[in-house]
């Protein structure tokens, strides 16, 4: 059963377009591919912005489905995600982890800093690869 997400407005697709969301990098990794539109002759990807919108809604939902927000922790180990981490922490009240990740965060229970969040949101997979894998031990999506 395919689920069917609405348009973006033309208000939405010139925001993505005036904050660069549309430009991705001149080397590709394999998985990107499918997000790809075309290349532009300086060798720069274009991102299709309709295969952004559709993912953007779907984490929307997704979040939308924790009741305490304090119940989110978003993370990011890399620098140019952690300004980002902090401002979404700050207005949605989720908990943000900028910088290292600590090891056992979310499996070791006598560890201080020891979390238990229902949903943890990551800005690059392949830096912060150690929560994900502490959240498929623990069961958290």
């Amino acid at each position: 059963m395919k689920i069917h997400m609405a348009s973006p407005s033309e208000e939405d697709v010139a925001k993505m377009v005036a904050t660069g969301t549309h430009l991705g990098t001149r080397n590709i990794e394999p998985s990107m591919e499918t997000y790809m539109w075309k290349r532009r002759a300086d060798g720069v990807h274009i991102i299709d912005l309709q295969k952004t919108w559709e993912k953007l809604v779907l984490a929307a939902r997704i979040i939308a489905t924790i009741d305490n927000p304090q119940d989110i922790v978003v993370i990011s180990g890399r620098p140019f995600g952690q300004r980002a981490v902090l401002k979404f922490a700050k207005y949605t009240g989720a908990q943000a982890l900028a910088g290292r990740f600590t090891p056992g965060t979310l499996t070791n229970q006598i560890q201080q800093g020891f979390i238990e969040p229902r949903l943890i949101i990551v800005t690059d997979p392949r830096t912060d690869h150690q929560p994900i894998k502490e959240a498929s031990y623990v069961n958290i999506p």
